[in-house]
């Protein structure tokens, strides 16, 4: 399903905006009320959608652990950043 200009490109979305389009798109198929040929682009956009949400989520995991390294790291650390 190609995109309109109210779709923006699922690569340039944040997870909050990627999450509710997501909600929407789920929505729109549980009515039920589109074509088949419909159903097959809000399917494939969701499939997006999602994948894009799972990034954002792996991206931020992959920060706090990070940050979580990097603190355990320091609280070894004597005032002079040395090794206790």
């Amino acid at each position: 399903m190609p995109t309109t200009p109210t779709e923006p490109e699922v690569g340039s979305l944040s997870y909050e905006e990627a999450r509710d389009e997501l909600v929407r798109v789920v929505a729109e198929l549980e009515r039920g009320a589109a074509t088949l040929e419909q159903s097959l682009g809000l399917w494939e956009r969701g499939e997006a959608l999602a994948a894009r949400c799972e990034e954002w989520l792996i991206g931020a995991k992959t920060r706090l652990d990070a940050a979580r390294a990097a603190s355990a790291a320091n609280a070894g650390a004597g005032p002079n950043g040395r090794d206790v």
